[in-house]
C-alpha cells in the first residue's frame, strides 16, 4: 500500500499523508450516517401537534 500511494502521491505531486487524508475522508463521507437535523419538520403535514398526538395515545393507554 505505502508504494502504491507513494506511487499515485508521486504523480500527483501530493505527499502520501493527504492521499491518506483524503481517503478517510472520503470513506467518513460514504459511511457516516445523516445529522438527526434530516428529521426536523417530518411532522409538519400532520393535522395534529405532535404533542397532542401523543397525549391522545397516552390516554388510550390509561382508559384501558
Amino acid at each position: 500500500m505505502i508504494r502504491t500511494l507513494d506511487r499515485l502521491g508521486g504523480g500527483q505531486k501530493r505527499p502520501r499523508a493527504a492521499l491518506i487524508r483524503e481517503a478517510i475522508s472520503e470513506y467518513l463521507d460514504r459511511k457516516t450516517p445523516p445529522a438527526a437535523p434530516s428529521a426536523f419538520g417530518i411532522w409538519k403535514d400532520r393535522p395534529k401537534d405532535g404533542l397532542q398526538y401523543e397525549q391522545e395515545i397516552r390516554d388510550e393507554w390509561e382508559a384501558r
